[in-house]
């Protein structure tokens, strides 16, 4: 379902029982296009997160944690000066359309009460957030700035006055005359389609619901009409289904959808449904977004590591003909007297193999002593090359395998764990540091905990530095490490000494959906006691070797790992 009217309606319901009378305390922008309102109501910090996103564009209470950026966007600049310790008094929702006012009062620098509202309009690619002052009309800033060349109908822009979007025609079904409404469902052919262009704010699963609804009492549609829209007033059920490998939510129960429903799922309120439907989607558009620096970044150093690696094994190929080189200038020396001047090549007896004649090319702009020389130059440049190009080799198959690890873990990273993998990458050089006084302090970051069946908890690193420290220093030695055989993925820890086969089973599992190959029928994970483990001096975070592993072959599925109860 999409965030239509009635959805709509019923969210600003609950959010006027939670929030009204309530003070704001923070006020934050953590994403590009999403404002996070700190409010203080009835003894208790809700968290009311508005969004604009083109996608998921959304107005909930969210318990989904998020990190802010070192430097405040300047419309969050501009919340804070006109809304910090703003009383909220009012949530209106403009007829059943998909825009809603937050009525705000706070006192001035001099004393006076001013009246802001702040203007969510969910409009899919064109959701914004307005900030605007009541009493003038005017805007004081938006998410997003629209000029009158992008939009000839109204301007977004500070200093103009805010223009309403196009007003809707169709009837509210919330506050329309019954008779209005009797008259036009007399008078039409019942379909989804039809039921949106006569009645405001119905999203295609609610205008499908009813008109499921109303067909199966064809007699009775005024009384089936009405207990609609009461139960979506007095009688919520907020449901999130799972159908034909979809997602749906709805505020409550739609017969329509539950008949083809794999999974339904109940939740106690609007804002914990979307928080369980969003919280993967968004999780991973914003990961996406924020993580497409470092993806290009890495695989550019990977290509470049790649070609520096290629080039290696050419020297160590070349060093195997060095004695050749060496064997040439020796031949010159001795018979220069036989090369002629300007010549390209000279055939000259092989004294190494029986005066077997053998020609040599020259360069016809040196001399025979310089010819000489310059492959005598060769030969010790191989040699010396060969001392090193082993370890050379080793460094470049060391920095490929680490980057691999970085790339996989951005696969299936979420925004928090974005900032933890960039300042590994900015500790390893990749990025240049924050001098200190912008450097901002921050929690390190913490492995994920999730627990097997039998309560045995199990820890999943979801970057190299949190693999570091929770196989080093956080696991005991008693404990069993697992990790996907040979193929970058996360560290997972058993905290126990004596863990089921279901528990290591479990934690495989999880072992292989947190690795390169998590879409794979099957995967093999080594299993080790943490005893067996060590870290070469100076490798690359994550990097550990292990001995008296056993390996076995698990198929990681991603509903069973969701299900697996995860603090």
């Amino acid at each position: 379902m999409s965030f239509d009217g009635v959805f709509t309606h019923a969210m600003v319901s609950e959010l006027r029982d939670t929030l009204l009378s309530g003070r704001i305390s923070k006020i934050h922008q953590p994403y590009e296009n999403e404002i996070i309102l700190v409010i203080r109501s009835r003894g208790a910090n809700h968290r009311l997160l508005l969004s604009a996103h083109p996608s998921y564009a959304r107005i909930q209470i969210t318990q989904i944690d998020y990190q802010n950026p070192d430097t405040p966007p300047n419309f969050v600049m501009m919340l804070r000066k006109h809304l910090d310790g703003a009383l909220l008094e009012k949530i209106e929702q403009v007829e059943n359309d998909r825009v809603i006012h937050f009525h705000f009062t706070k006192r001035d620098e001099l004393g006076d009460l001013q009246n802001i509202v702040l203007i969510v309009e969910l409009m899919g690619r064109h959701s914004t957030i307005v900030l605007v002052n009541r009493e003038s009309g005017k805007i004081l800033d938006a998410i997003k700035h629209i000029g009158s060349s992008q939009n000839t109908y109204r301007s977004l822009i500070p200093g103009v006055t805010y223009v309403a979007p196009p007003k809707q025609e169709q009837l509210n079904p919330f506050s329309a005359e019954k008779e209005k409404i009797f008259q036009r469902l007399s008078q039409l052919e019942l379909t989804p389609k039809i039921l949106q262009q006569n009645f405001q704010g119905l999203g295609f699963d609610t205008a499908q619901e009813l008109t499921s609804r109303l067909t199966e009492q064809p007699n009775e549609k005024m009384a089936v009409w009405e207990n609609f829209f009461h139960e979506l007033n007095d009688k919520l059920s907020p449901t999130l289904y799972e159908a034909k490998n979809k997602d749906f939510f709805t505020p409550i129960s739609y017969q329509s959808i539950a008949k083809t429903a794999d999974q339904i799922t109940n939740y106690s309120t609007l804002s914990t449904l979307l928080d369980g439907f969003y919280h993967d989607k968004a999780e991973k558009d914003r990961a996406k977004q924020q993580g497409s620096e470092l993806i290009r970044k890495m695989e550019n150093e990977r290509k470049r590591n790649q070609n520096k690696l290629k080039k290696r094994k050419q020297t160590l190929k070349d060093s195997e003909n060095a004695e050749d080189f060496r064997r040439n200038g020796e031949l010159l020396t001795t018979f220069m007297t036989q090369v002629p001047r300007g010549a390209t090549e000279v055939t000259l007896p092989n004294y190494y193999e029986a005066d077997q004649p053998l020609t040599i090319k020259l360069d016809p702009a040196l001399t025979p002593n310089q010819n000489a020389q310059k492959y005598f130059h060769r030969y010790q440049k191989l040699k010396n090359a060969v001392k090193l190009i082993g370890q050379q080799i080793q460094e470049a198959k060391d920095e490929i395998q680490y980057l691999d690890s970085v790339l996989a873990q951005l696969e299936i990273a979420g925004p928090m764990d974005i900032e933890a993998i960039k300042e590994e990458l900015t500790d390893q050089g990749y990025f240049k540091k924050k001098s200190a006084k912008k450097q901002k302090k921050k929690k390190p970051s913490q492995p994920d905990v999730y627990f097997a069946e039998d309560g045995t908890q199990i820890l999943v690193g979801k970057n190299n530095l949190q693999n570091d420290l929770l196989t080093m220093k956080t696991a005991k030695k008693s404990d069993y490490w697992l990790h996907a055989k040979n193929i970058p993925g996360s560290h997972v820890i058993i905290k126990s000494n004596e863990p089921s086969d279901e528990t290591i089973t479990q934690a495989a599992e999880l072992a292989a959906y947190f690795s390169k190959y998590r879409h794979s029928a099957q995967v093999p994970v080594d299993l080790v006691q943490v005893k067996h483990i060590r870290k070469p001096n100076g490798s690359k975070p994550g990097f550990v070797i292990y001995e008296n592993q056993k390996t076995i072959i698990v198929t990681p599925v991603e509903e069973i790992i969701l299900q697996m109860k995860k603090q």
